[in-house]
């Protein structure tokens, strides 16, 4: 499609005029308990983008669109939600079939100013001069009045290149500078973004086997500014690539530097917490699977804790390296309900929050392979809490709960194909000052799809919400609702 490129400017305009037609949902103003990263609306409880790069658009299929759901004193789903598409007023280009906007989306405050923005990729655009499937991603201003201009934050450089399969945003560099990292074809970059100037560098290039590179950022050092965790795998002879790699900002250089790997390790998600409370960052890796034969480096814990996914995770180190000792646990680990079963593909999404307020990351979970009863791929999430040692106690066992669709309080019945936690994520949602979790089931009602709030970390009091419940169009069609999810 044709468009005229922009750049990203002072990060991006927040305050801006409204979209034609907006209007706030009830008690959007009300008085709020804190001011929330992911607040895309300014009313200071938390937003949740749910990318929804299936849905139709226009008369469009799979041009894509982002779904922000507002956060309230009743939490996500029960305020009201608005829909952002590249038809959108001030959204760069227009929604097209296949441009899939919304494959990834964050919710991040670039500016500084309290207001999140929203950035969502299309790895399917089509780039004048740049060829099909270029890809791009586009940050879209938010502030009290609605949605504001859009920008261009980069697009791919070539036919393919797919950019915006994944997207994350953090300061990288130091000096509340933001950088905006994206996944393509076999490729990360990251835009860095230093006052109204910015400039592109290239992360890494390597074989990624079709597949969205995973990314997170956290400090991991303890230097006080975040550094960048890629992960990506291939499973083919004679070129396999598998790996987990930390990048940091190299200011001589101007680039960011490679300074902390594990081979072999194929993982489908990464989380950033502190598990055991000690002050440091901790890296979890999300159905941890080993690619290459030779076993190198142990890069997922001992094997039998593999199987149906394994969580394996990397402890801050106080001796100044990235890490030190390490957890792995799968469905088969005391205190984890459940059995570890070939295709449970426990892990394959995480989020973290900190539930139950004592000081300790806690780990979510999903699995969206699980089978409950007979139904396979119904799916589940788990909530494993953080304690003294981390997610194992001294004995080896974890704290932990698990919901789906048949535990009592949650809405719905568990059926096959729901893939209930294909998405998790975690947000102050609503005044509580507990955080929320929500779980995406994008399989739920043949593929339209649906979301889950669990008010606290727990199945009371729990919702669902869908493209049906919040007013969305093209109810007959399969958009998947429910993954990406995106909130802070």
């Amino acid at each position: 499609m044709s468009y005229s490129r922009r750049i990203l400017a002072c990060a991006v305009a927040a305050a801006a005029a409204a979209t034609a037609g907006f209007v706030f949902p009830s008690g959007a103003t009300a008085a709020a308990p804190s001011t929330a990263t992911s607040d895309f609306n300014g009313d200071g409880y938390a937003d949740l983008a749910v990318g929804v790069p299936d849905g139709t658009v226009s008369g469009q299929a799979k041009a894509g669109y982002v779904n922000v759901v507002w956060g309230g004193p009743r939490g996500v789903g029960a305020h009201g939600s608005i829909r952002v598409t590249q038809a959108t007023a001030e959204v760069p280009g227009s929604p097209e079939a296949g441009d899939r906007f919304g494959a990834s989306v964050a919710l991040v405050d670039l500016n500084g100013d309290g207001i999140a923005e929203l950035l969502a990729g299309a790895p399917g655009e089509d780039v004048t001069d740049r060829g099909t499937d270029a890809g791009m991603v586009i940050a879209v201003g938010g502030s009290k009045d609605g949605p504001g201009p859009g920008s261009t934050v980069l697009t791919g450089p070539s036919p393919s290149a797919a950019y915006g399969k994944s997207v994350v945003a953090a300061d990288l560099t130091g000096g509340a500078n933001k950088a905006i990292v994206i996944g393509g074809t076999d490729k990360v970059v990251a835009r860095v973004i230093q006052g109204e100037d910015s400039m592109v560098t290239t992360v890494v290039t390597a074989p990624m086997g079709g597949r969205a590179p995973v990314l997170t950022t956290g400090d991991f050092d303890s230097d006080g500014t975040a550094e960048l965790a890629v992960a990506y795998w291939t499973a083919g002879d004679p070129n396999t690539q598998s790996h987990v790699r930390l990048w940091k900002w190299d200011p001589e250089r101007s680039e960011m530097a490679n300074f902390w790997n594990t081979d072999n390790a194929g993982v489908s998600a990464l989380a950033v917490g502190d598990f055991d409370g000690d002050g440091r960052d901790d890296l979890a890796l999300g159905e941890c699977r080993e690619i290459a034969d030779e076993n190198i480096d142990d890069p997922c814990g001992p094997e039998k804790l593999a199987k149906g996914g394994g969580i394996h995770i990397h402890y801050g180190s106080p001796q100044g390296s990235p890490f030190g000792r390490t957890q792995t646990l799968n469905q088969d680990t005391a205190g984890v309900p459940g059995t570890a079963e070939d295709g449970d593909r426990f892990g394959a999404a995480l989020a973290v929050a900190d539930v139950n307020h004592d000081g300790r990351s806690d780990l979510i979970a999903g699995a969206p392979g699980e089978a409950i009863g007979s139904k396979a791929g119904a799916g589940a999430a788990w909530l494993l809490r953080g304690g003294a040692k981390g997610l194992l106690d001294a004995d080896g066992a974890a704290s932990s709960v698990d919901w789906n669709q048949d535990t009592p309080g949650v809405p719905g019945v568990a059926e096959a194909g729901d893939a209930f936690g294909t998405a998790v994520a975690t947000g102050g949602y609503n005044t509580g000052g507990v955080p929320d979790v929500t779980v995406g089931s994008p399989g739920e009602n043949a593929s339209l799809g649906a979301a889950w709030l669990l008010p606290n970390g727990s199945a009371d009091g729990s919702a669902a919400f869908s493209p049906r419940t919040l007013g969305l169009p093209y109810l007959s069609t399969a958009q998947k609702y429910g993954n990406p999810l995106n909130s802070h």
